[in-house]
């Protein structure tokens, strides 16, 4: 079975961002880039299936620009096998669902038994391509998984639904898997594996290599489109109260209802 992990670059979580000229995007030009935090559980658990035999290939597929390669190559040097790169004109402006239709058509180039996926990219927070994604194929799917089992043509998830309840889901393959945080610890790349990853051709697939039509993708077929960014208002500076207890409670209330006025 070859396993296709999705896997997206996204803004390292202690960049600053800042809005670009139009308002309506954010400005790359500084920004440090990193793999998906959740999309590395998702990585980690499909190189730990090849590990155990039940896979025999991992393969990374990857919506971006040659700015994503470097990430590319990382997963490559933890272990995948081989990795696509997904890029055209027609893909700019993509939304969830233009984004899930070119990992489908890639998922299904590649003859994909198995996805799995970080449950949401940290960038935008939207956990919709995974689902979108099995839509598309008509396979089944499940969520935000902390731990799986493959037995033959079928699989085991567990899930956390919230309120302290677990669910267990089961179903046959071909399937897609959202991971969420503890369904694993992503290992770390050995020096073999990046030097190997350094020598590795990532080729590169556009709309006409996917068999998709352009005005289905990008933003010509969104549906979504983001209008504007903005930045948090700027809030005043915090205050610390000092002196006797009484005399600060006395402060505060009084800072409270004619200040903050939720008094």
């Amino acid at each position: 079975m070859i396993i296709g992990v999705c896997l997206k670059q996204v803004p390292a979580s202690d960049s600053r961002i800042k809005i670009d000229g139009s308002g309506a995007g954010v400005d790359a030009s500084d920004l440090k880039m990193e793999i998906n935090p959740y999309d590395e559980f998702a990585l980690e658990e499909a190189l730990k299936l090849k590990d155990a035999k039940v896979a025999k290939k991992v393969i990374v597929l990857t919506v971006g620009g040659s700015d994503s390669e470097q990430r590319i190559r990382d997963a490559l040097a933890r272990g995948a096998d081989d990795a696509v790169r997904l890029d055209d004109a027609a893909f700019a402006g993509s939304d969830s669902l233009g984004i899930a239709r070119i990992l489908a058509a890639a998922a299904q180039k590649e003859g994909v038994g198995l996805i799995l996926a970080g449950k949401q990219a940290i960038d935008d927070d939207n956990s919709q391509v995974p689902a979108m994604v099995a839509e598309l194929l008509g396979w089944p799917q499940v969520t935000v998984v902390d731990k799986l089992e493959l037995d033959g043509g079928s699989f085991k998830a567990w899930r956390q639904s919230g309120g302290g309840v677990r669910d267990v889901v089961t179903g046959s393959l071909p399937a897609v898997i959202s991971a969420d945080k503890g369904m694993n610890t992503p290992r770390y790349a050995k020096l073999r594996g990046i030097m190997m990853a350094k020598r590795k051709k990532i080729p590169v697939y556009d709309a006409a290599a996917l068999g998709l039509d352009p005005a289905s993708v990008g933003a010509a077929g969104a549906k979504v489109t983001q209008v504007n960014w903005s930045e948090p208002p700027a809030r005043p500076p915090g205050r610390i109260l000092s002196g006797e207890v009484p005399s600060m409670v006395k402060e505060l209330v009084t800072l409270l209802r004619d200040e903050a006025k939720v008094l």
